[in-house]
């Protein structure tokens, strides 16, 4: 795999899908046979990374080390991605989902940065829908089920293709730190990386960790504990927790979270829960593709079942034999355990959603049932929602504690205030999801390369992308538990729709950044265009409120001043359907309608 390494930046090297949805389709057909056969060679010598002077390395091969890692690439830096299985780059680790409210706008943003979750989730979605539908379209969540085979090898396949981008398999043991630049501020310097056998360190101008769950990670089954990051995997290095804590100075804290076993779908009746359909016409998350890889009639559904009283007895009659749920870190809020569900709120029944894994996998995930407890219990307690009376499971749930850092110590550009060179991304900032990691990602990787090739570093305001008001609640105001995203956090999301982001951010992406391809940007002035020529047309359409009632009956609008209208000067003049003002922009009753949603709509189309 060849790397240039004049850092010249690759925004007009377009990977493949930047072509037509038809030949970004065949050409990924014909690069995944060969993909297994061509990661195994990539992580075999390291030997020879350790007198090169790389850019920019980043650790971890999540969804925050994926889109760091190619945004650093894409912005002109070699750079390395050390993770220590090449095979589970690119894994959905727990749910097989992404994107929904909120979350689906970040999904959204990070596409416009030129990212790669957003195509991924294109190719590998079963199951497309807008959730909250009943409200405006500035606070819809797109959001789709995925194949977690295909996502995967999407990933997988995209970083391969990327210029300047080499991936090796290993264990961080510490970071390297010499003495600051004084020029810069800060009181130590990050120059690169040691693996864990000791024997090779690897130089570089920037490092960006994106340790996820395994930093110091610790796995919960019932009272056994082992230490990992997730099941089958080992821990980050004890070493790494040691140099941010004791070297660097950092503070950090303890997080825990968890996931529900898998269940054997044959051993399921779905017959006894309620059938949830996708949408007809699939809204891919990218701007670049205007059909997803699934067709509309291929699409898998999900199924809808609650839990009953059994649940909660089991829950309490085995609370002494769980360790993880008795303990004080903090969870999730957000996404609870059935256990925290249980104890937090007596009494109800709780939604479980059975979700596909992927288009031949024969296991259920299912969403609302994640527990810690022993896996013989866990088997009795699925059994006691109708549609598992006999259900059997593949994979126990288990829980998961990790360290993370305080990211108040964090700049806007995700970069360690007292170390140079040093960024932080995804949950060891604490965070939880796959959204808000490769949000984080992009633009820890972009500013990393920044960095590295002597450029300012930029950063994302709250007023213009959810990017913006997820790093400025962490920086600014830290967390106490596991941060989700939703759109109540954006005091802007009437304008920071999910479906102008490209308007918003692609630009700046661009222009300022360095992290968006010639071609994406290209496509952005395009549409620009259009909607500016559009808007110009409709503006110079007049038109007197009765005529305007005539061509759309079905908009409420007073009529008490027949006057001649522009497009625009009509729709301000709508009554609201409360009928308690006569313009619905001076009107708070918020009211939701499916004219509100088609006024948005027209927005987009002018």
């Amino acid at each position: 795999m060849g790397h240039e390494s004049n850092g010249v930046s690759n925004r007009d090297t377009p990977s493949f899908n930047f072509y037509s949805d038809r030949c970004a389709s065949h050409m990924l057909r014909k690069k995944l046979p060969f993909l297994h056969s061509l990661l195994s060679p990539v992580s075999r010598h390291v030997g020879h990374l350790t007198g090169h002077q790389y850019d920019v390395i980043v650790v971890g091969g999540g969804h925050a080390g994926t889109e760091a890692a190619a945004a650093a690439a894409r912005v002109g830096a070699e750079t390395l991605l050390i993770t220590q299985k090449i095979h589970t780059i690119g894994a959905l680790s727990c749910n097989p989902s992404l994107g929904g409210v909120g979350k689906g706008q970040l999904v959204k943003e990070v596409d416009a940065l030129d990212g790669l979750c957003g195509r991924a989730g294109d190719w590998a979605g079963i199951h497309f829908s807008i959730l909250n539908r009943r409200k405006g379209p500035a606070v819809w969540g797109p959001r789709a089920q995925l194949d977690r085979q295909r996502y995967r090898d999407f990933i997988q396949s995209e970083l391969l293709s990327t210029p300047r981008l080499t991936m090796v398999e290993g264990s961080v043991e510490e970071l390297l730190v010499t003495e600051p630049n004084p020029e810069e501020p800060g009181h130590h310097r990050v120059t690169g990386i040691r693996l864990a056998n000791g024997s090779h360190a690897i130089s570089a101008r920037s490092v960006v960790l994106t340790t996820g769950t395994f930093l110091s990670g610790s796995l919960f089954v019932g009272q056994t504990t082992s230490p990992g990051g997730r099941i089958g995997d080992a821990p980050s290095s004890a070493g790494l927790s040691h140099t941010l804590r004791e070297r660097l100075g950092l503070r950090t804290g303890r997080l825990r979270t968890g996931t529900p076993p898998r269940i054997v779908k044959d051993s399921v009746d779905l017959s006894l829960a309620k059938l949830h359909l996708p949408d007809s016409h699939p809204t891919p998350f990218s701007f670049l593709n205007t059909h997803t890889h699934c067709k509309p009639e291929e699409q898998l559904p999900c199924y809808l079942t609650f839990t009953t009283p059994g649940v909660e007895r089991v829950v309490r009659e085995s609370l002494q034999l769980n360790c993880h749920i008795q303990q004080d870190t903090k969870g999730p809020r957000y996404c609870p355990s059935i256990e925290s569900r249980v104890l937090r709120f007596p009494g109800r029944s709780h939604q479980v959603w059975l979700e596909p894994e992927g288009v031949t996998s024969d296991l259920l995930y299912p969403q609302g049932l994640s527990m810690t407890m022993p896996p013989d219990i866990q088997l009795r307690l699925i059994r006691e929602i109708p549609p598992m009376r006999r259900a059997e499971i593949h994979t126990p749930g288990y829980g998961v504690q990790y360290d993370f850092v305080c990211p108040t110590q964090l700049s806007p550009a995700l970069q360690v205030k007292s170390t140079q060179g040093l960024f932080l991304a995804g949950q060891i900032n604490g965070t939880t999801g796959y959204e808000e990691a490769a949000a984080q990602g992009l633009w820890a990787g972009a500013n990393a390369a920044r960095s590295a090739l002597s450029m300012p570093t930029v950063t994302l305001s709250r007023t213009e992308s959810y990017i913006g008001v997820l790093i400025d609640d962490l920086v600014s105001r830290g967390v106490t538990e596991p941060y989700r995203m939703f759109t109540s956090r954006a005091e802007f999301r009437t304008s920071l729709r999910p479906d102008n982001a490209d308007l918003r951010l692609t630009p700046k992406g661009f222009e300022e950044v360095g992290c968006v391809s010639s071609v994406r940007y290209q496509e952005s002035l395009r549409v620009r265009n259009s909607l500016q020529d559009a808007l110009t047309a409709l503006q110079a359409l007049f038109l007197s409120t009765s005529s305007w009632k005539k061509k759309l009956p079905s908009v409420p609008i007073s009529e008490t001043k027949s006057t001649l209208l522009t497009s625009r000067e009509f729709r301000g003049r709508r009554t609201c359907p409360c009928r308690r003002t006569l313009t619905i922009s001076l009107c708070r009753c918020r009211f939701p309608t499916k004219f509100e949603r088609s006024w948005t709509e027209f927005d987009r189309a002018q």
